[in-house]
């Protein structure tokens, strides 16, 4: 199969010779400022983290020298402080900081810059101590710069993470893509960029060898056969590929993919096993043949006994620091409507085993004439669920998910986890087991207070099946790690209310 690599720009004459079905018209014009599509992509972006963190740098090394200014030591040994700068910014280099990730969060560069700052600290004062041996104290003058730069170059980075998910929610700024493929795969690759936008990539068509239907690109322009990609990718401005599985065979498809790198689009490769596939696989070689090696994640293991053990403790924990609030909202309950404090509802846990969730009661007693509820097709239950009996403090409860706090004492318990898949009514169990792909493998592991699907807006009536799909990712790449960033990305959620 020959593809054409003519040149990205084309003018209008040109794509006259296409069939009229793959005629391609000029993309929607983005409103995107010149300066942040520029630090979007490629080159710009790596130049804007380089100036960013030079300057957090320099200012972390300044603010050390004002510090310490009365002390001897910064006249004798402070100029050697700003070898800090370039050490970090290579440190940094050296752990992939400076490379495009999908989404890469302020929780998920805690770690790495912060272990970046410190090796470059002592990397810093084995220069001092080598070039002036009989430098008086350095440390108080080194511990300072560490103590600064542990601040301000990580609040350099989240002030960045803040602007760049502005930019994406004001004005759409995300990465033009191409999807190669057709059927369910670009059908859910679609609707997640349109589901979350902070990934940055935005869908601009499609290419095939066959035509899809209308509901498997969702709108998305279909530009015909491969052959077109380059055509495709100057009229639409196109910034990223992503292959995923279809009808053309493995040798058409890599050749896609070089062809794409050619004209300098960043490629990404949907696994035909995607279903297999976990955040740990990892690409080994045999005599340069690629193997990708698959990681197993084990729910009955010592790790997650260990998890479930330091749950229980937290929680034991979080319930005494919290208790005057508990107390507090356990009796503006009981005084806002007759009933108990608490509310205890049927659901299922591991293993299918149901148990009472627990949650401070925020609606009065049912009345005979209310309406009954009807779950819409295809979405959880959840939220307000028929007439609105919520209680003023109810109410407010139920915006800021405190109403859920009695699942402390579930944790406590060993019924629940602080993280995991949310848990749902036995009977709509039953029934979104027959109706939604792999929803039943969530029950692997124990319910949680929180989850992934969670963090990731899908709370109340949201689809079942893609809270299904984020549970069923999170128990196959669980770890310590993502149990922490999703309970650090869950208080910004809170701060999200899904009900009125």
């Amino acid at each position: 199969m020959q593809l054409d690599v003519t040149t990205r720009r084309l003018p209008r004459v040109q794509r006259a010779h296409l069939p009229p079905h793959e005629v391609v018209e000029p993309a929607h014009q983005s409103t995107v400022p010149r300066w942040l599509a520029g630090a979007r992509t490629g080159r710009g972006h790596v130049l804007v983290l380089l100036i960013a963190d030079t300057l957090g740098a320099v200012c972390a090394v300044a603010l050390a020298l004002w510090w310490t200014r009365a002390n001897p030591v910064t006249d004798q040994v402070g100029g050697y402080l700003w070898i800090f700068v370039p050490f970090v910014i290579i440190l940094l280099a050296s752990r992939s900081m400076y490379r495009r990730r999908l989404n890469r969060t302020f929780v998920d560069e805690a770690e790495p810059v912060q272990t970046a700052i410190a090796l470059a600290t002592f990397a810093t004062l084995s220069v001092v101590l080598w070039s002036e041996p009989t430098s008086n104290r350095p440390s108080v003058l080194l511990l300072h710069m560490w103590m600064c730069a542990a601040l301000v170059i990580p609040a350099v980075r989240f002030i960045g993470s803040l602007v760049q998910r502005w930019s994406r929610r004001r004005y759409g700024d995300a990465a033009p893509t191409v999807i190669i493929g057709s059927g369910p795969v670009a059908q859910q690759l679609i609707t997640r960029m349109r589901q979350l936008p902070e990934y940055g990539l935005r869908p601009v068509g499609v290419l095939d060898i066959t035509p899809p239907t209308d509901d498997e690109v969702l709108d998305v322009p279909y530009y015909g056969p491969v052959a077109n990609l380059a055509l495709v990718a100057g009229t639409t401005a196109a910034e990223e590929v992503i292959v995923a599985p279809s009808a053309m065979d493995d040798e058409q498809l890599a050749l896609v993919a070089h062809r794409a790198q050619q004209l300098g689009l960043r490629v990404r490769v949907v696994p035909r096993l995607i279903d297999a596939m976990g955040g740990g696989a990892r690409v080994e070689h045999l005599a340069g043949m690629p193997l990708v090696v698959l990681d197993h994640v084990d729910p009955r293991s010592w790790q997650f006994a260990a998890k479930h053990m330091s749950d229980r403790i937290a929680a034991a924990i979080g319930l005494l620091l919290i208790s005057p609030l508990f107390l507090t909202l356990a009796l503006l309950v009981k005084l806002s409507s007759p009933g108990p404090v608490f509310f205890a509802q049927d659901r299922v846990g591991r293993d299918g085993k149901p148990f009472g969730c627990l949650k401070f009661r925020s609606m009065r007693p049912v009345d005979p004439s209310d309406e009954v509820f009807e779950l819409k097709d295809g979405a959880a239950p959840g939220g307000v669920e028929g007439v609105d009996r919520r209680t003023p403090i109810g109410k407010i409860m139920r915006k800021t998910s405190m109403d859920e706090l009695p699942q402390l004492i579930n944790v406590v318990r060993g019924e629940m986890s602080l993280v995991g898949p949310r848990p749902e009514r036995p009977e709509f169990v039953e029934l979104f087991a027959i109706q939604v792909r792999r929803y039943g493998e969530r029950h692997r592991v124990k319910a949680g207070m929180t989850g992934w699907a969670q963090v990731h807006g899908l709370r109340g009536q949201t689809s079942i099946a893609d809270r299904a799909e984020f549970d069923n990712y999170y128990i196959e790449n669980w770890s310590v790690l993502l149990d922490w960033k999703i309970l650090v990305l869950t208080v910004f959620a809170v701060l999200r209310p899904t009900e009125d």
